[in-house]
């Protein structure tokens, strides 16, 4: 038979090595919510499971245990078969609750001699403890806070810097947006209990080091809201100001965002402000963007829009503040690593050596 395994057990397996977790609820669930790294082996369909909620609710408990088996009946050869091909690691199966789904999975499997364990309280148990996690989370680390104009490169940056080795949290990847009315395009924001079960991960990975870098963001990333002691320990940080030439930022805006590519969306998003401005640009704005003229367009966006809601925005920082003045990323990205060294939060044996994070 099969082997339970509490929420507990299974952190603490994940962490010592190879783990494979098996949500086997349906795809719209599993996009919803799942343990960050966990594959989708589908008990039932979306379709099928509306059907057995239907039946348990409007006929009987009995006509619905019916059905489910009938319809697992006809797909269970292919069913166990996806977890044949997993090979010979250890797996871990889930459902919401840890109830029937995955109950009746780790049975059949059993019986196949295919060795899985239960999760015990299903996904339910992995978001409890994530919220009471956070809830009663310290930001003991410094935090350095990359701010810059829209358009200026923060995001690669960052991404980066995490090459290399640095302590980074990207907020906006986690999110999955973009942090701007444009934010959401060409992409699909992650929801708050995806975005909380992710960064909870960043912030453990990183518990030992002295000092975490981000980007700076405001409360709200697209879908996610960002816990309060992370916004505290933002605006107490130091912060680094990008200053690139606009130029640039409208180069790797362009780049970035794929207009071409996304043009309606890119419409829709602008009409969404476009009443915060000036009428005649405003016009010009949308004009250029239906005319495909974008470098021109986002030009317009940030002289009128961006940049003066940044400047507003700028005078709110607290802690140590150093500009930055750049003319690319690659230029930024020396600035930054020198500044790091320059500040104390890290130190490096030669150029080129591997980051080592400072304790003083």
């Amino acid at each position: 038979m099969f082997q339970d395994i509490t929420i507990d057990q299974l952190l603490r397996k994940r962490d010592e090595g190879e783990l494979t977790l098996i949500d086997v609820r349906s795809p719209s669930e599993y996009e919803e919510m799942t343990i960050p790294g966990s594959i989708n082996i589908p008990f039932f369909t979306d379709e099928e499971r509306s059907e057995i909620g239907t039946l348990y609710k409007q006929v009987s408990v009995e006509k619905a245990k019916e059905r489910g088996l009938e319809i697992i009946s006809a797909k269970l050869p292919a069913f166990i078969k996806s977890f044949q091909e997993l090979g010979d690691v250890p797996k871990v199966v889930y459902c919401w609750r840890g109830g029937m789904r995955s109950r009746t999975t780790a049975t059949l499997l059993s019986l196949m001699s295919v060795h899985v364990q239960r999760l015990t309280g299903g996904i339910r148990s992995y978001r409890k403890w994530v919220v009471d996690t956070l809830d009663s989370y310290r930001m003991e680390q410094r935090c350095v806070v990359i701010h810059g104009y829209t358009g200026s490169g923060k995001t690669l940056l960052l991404q980066r810097l995490a090459d290399e080795g640095y302590p980074v949290i990207d907020l906006e990847g986690l999110a999955n947006h973009r942090g701007s009315i444009f934010g959401h395009v060409g992409r699909e924001p992650n929801n708050q209990k995806t975005f909380e079960s992710l960064l909870l991960m960043d912030l453990l990975r990183l518990k030992d080091s002295p000092y975490v870098i981000l980007e700076a963001e405001s409360k709200r990333v697209g879908k996610a809201c960002l816990p309060p002691f992370l916004v505290e320990a933002k605006k107490n940080g130091t912060h680094y100001v990008l200053e690139l030439p606009r130029a640039e930022r409208i180069r790797m805006i362009v780049e970035d965002y794929q207009p071409a590519a996304h043009k309606e969306a890119c419409l829709d998003a602008f009409r969404r402000i476009q009443r915060r401005m000036h009428t005649p640009i405003a016009a010009e704005i949308e004009l250029l963007l239906e005319q495909e003229q974008f470098e021109e367009a986002v030009g317009l966006l940030l002289e009128h829009y961006y940049d003066p809601r940044y400047e507003h925005a700028g005078k709110q920082y607290e802690g140590v503040v150093k500009h930055i003045q750049a003319v690319d990323t690659d230029d930024a990205l020396a600035k930054i690593k020198e500044a790091l060294v320059l500040d104390g939060f890290v130190r490096t044996e030669e150029a080129g050596a591997s980051v080592i994070p400072s304790q003083a």
